[in-house]
C-alpha cells in the first residue's frame, strides 16, 4: 500500500514539475501586492505550524494556491485548488524513522525553496521564478524517488 501511495506521489510530482515552473513564471509577470501578501501569509503560517505536518501541508498548499491566483489565470487556481493537500506529499513518508534533526532540516530546506520562489516572484523575475519552482519540484521529486528503493516490496 505504501509503495502504491509513493507511486502516486511521484506521478503527481512529475505533473507538478511541468506545471509549477510555468505557473511561477506567470505569477512573476502578473502578481500584485495582495498576491505577494497572500504568499507571505502562507509562508508565515507554515513556519508557525512547522511542528504539525498536517497543518504545515495545508499552509504549503495555500502557498501554491496563492501563486496560482497570482497568474491571473483562473484555470491554474482551479487546478491547484482541486489538488488541495494532495499537492503536498506527506512529510511522514519521507521522514519516517528519521531523527528530529532530519525533520528540522527538511522544514528549513523546503522553506528556503519556497523563499526563493517568492523572492523571484516579488522581483518580477520570470526566469528566476521558473527556475526556483523547477528546483523546488525537482528536489521534492528526488527526495521521494529515493524512497522507492527503500520500501519493501510485497
Amino acid at each position: 500500500e505504501e509503495l502504491g501511495e509513493l507511486s502516486d506521489i511521484l506521478k503527481l510530482l512529475e505533473m507538478r514539475l511541468a506545471i509549477e515552473a510555468e505557473m511561477a513564471g506567470l505569477a512573476a509577470a502578473r502578481r500584485d501586492q495582495p498576491d505577494i501578501d497572500a504568499m507571505r501569509a502562507a509562508l508565515r503560517q507554515m513556519a508557525e505550524v512547522s511542528h504539525d505536518p498536517a497543518a504545515s501541508a495545508l499552509a504549503d498548499a495555500q502557498f501554491h494556491l496563492a501563486i496560482a491566483h497570482a497568474t491571473k489565470n483562473a484555470y491554474f487556481a482551479r487546478f491547484i485548488d482541486f489538488l488541495g493537500v494532495r499537492l503536498v506529499p506527506p512529510r511522514s513518508m519521507y521522514l519516517r524513522d528519521k531523527p528530529g534533526e532530519a525533520h528540522d532540516e527538511y522544514v528549513a530546506k523546503v522553506r528556503a525553496e519556497h523563499d526563493a520562489i517568492l523572492a523571484a516572484i516579488v522581483r518580477m523575475d520570470i526566469t528566476g521564478a521558473r527556475e526556483a519552482a523547477r528546483h523546488h519540484m525537482t528536489e521534492s521529486l528526488s527526495r521521494h524517488s529515493e524512497l522507492s528503493g527503500d520500501l519493501p516490496v510485497g
